[in-house]
């Protein structure tokens, strides 16, 4: 159940980071509030996760993950550049996470 409460909190992250960049500066309201609700609601599922999944893997996958999916949204949704040197990075935090999984 923690592990699904933490992807869960991954996926709320980067979509409340989507709401946030459609807010723009938090001059539409509709966005704003949206933003403001998936970020609580991310940060009430990272808890619940933190409790039961050791704090810096739980993190890495928290941080590390919403960071791939914000960029990869970025990719498709808002026609961001995609080059080698920005998937090449995407590579090294995704093998980062492997490496602090796997020494647990």
């Amino acid at each position: 159940m923690a592990w699904l409460l933490l992807f869960s909190a991954i996926v709320l992250e980067v979509l409340a980071m989507v709401q946030l960049k459609l807010s723009e500066g938090f001059t539409k309201s509709e966005f704003s509030f949206g933003t403001i609700f998936l970020f609580i609601l991310s940060f009430i599922c990272a808890t619940f996760a933190f409790k039961k999944i050791d704090i810096g893997l739980a993190y890495a996958l928290w941080s590390g993950l919403g960071t791939v999916g914000i960029v990869c949204a970025g990719f498709f949704y808002f026609n961001e550049t995609a080059n080698l040197l920005k998937l090449s990075c995407m590579l090294l935090i995704v093998i980062g996470i492997i490496g602090l999984n796997l020494s647990s």
